[in-house]
């Protein structure tokens, strides 16, 4: 009786995550084929089931992408959250949210490859890109933006213009990009520290307040 139950738990289980192996199986073949290349018999595959599985979880294509996209966005929101338990000063967390920053867009290759996919599918999927630059991406700028005006007011930077937060980001973009474009052919991976070193300081010597 103990090992029929314990056959039942894991039959449950399995049934749980298969949602979740869906979705990973899909960023693989998303990321290999592009949208319109995937087919989802391949996508069934790789998990172990037939198509009419997959369907029973997502009704088309279209909407097994746009759960793929957001299941693979959701260190955004944990990104975010661990944002709002840092402390120290102003200059203190923002590089440390730029930290985490780069290691979550320019390090993680699950973000970099879901980077490449809203670059190529974003004007097949343009309500799509926009919820989820609403959802993961504008409050991530917008804390940028927080700490840098929180900055100005207690004079640790000096007065900048409110969309400058944008550029403050963009060198982590820009690297990301490279990698996608090139891999390693012409971009060899940067190394963190010497990155972010460099990063940080022409990032300070344009925000720090001139005594």
């Amino acid at each position: 009786m103990a090992a029929q139950n314990q056959k039942k738990i894991t039959r449950a289980e399995q049934k749980a995550l298969r949602p979740i192996q869906i979705l990973d199986a899909a960023f693989e073949e998303f990321v290999r084929s592009g949208f319109t290349g995937t087919r989802v018999e391949d996508i069934a595959d790789r998990v172990g089931v037939t198509k009419g599985t997959v369907y029973v979880y997502f009704e088309t294509k279209e909407k097994l992408f746009e759960a793929m996209i957001n299941h693979f966005s959701v260190p955004f929101q944990e990104l975010l959250g661990i944002s709002a338990s840092l402390s120290g000063s102003a200059t203190d967390r923002l590089l440390s949210i730029l930290g985490l920053l780069y290691d979550q867009i320019a390090e993680d290759r699950t973000t970099r490859e879901l980077t490449r996919l809203v670059i190529a599918e974003g004007h097949r999927f343009p309500d799509l890109i926009d919820r989820h630059h609403d959802q993961f991406i504008e409050p991530i700028i917008a804390k940028v933006d927080g700490l840098i005006l929180e900055g100005v007011a207690s004079g640790e930077f000096r007065e900048i213009p409110v969309e400058f937060s944008e550029i403050v980001v963009a060198p982590i973009l820009t690297t990301t990009v490279l990698r996608l474009i090139f891999d390693d052919r012409r971009v060899p991976t940067p190394n963190k520290e010497a990155f972010l070193r460099a990063y940080f300081d022409l990032l300070l010597n344009g925000l720090l307040a001139k005594n």
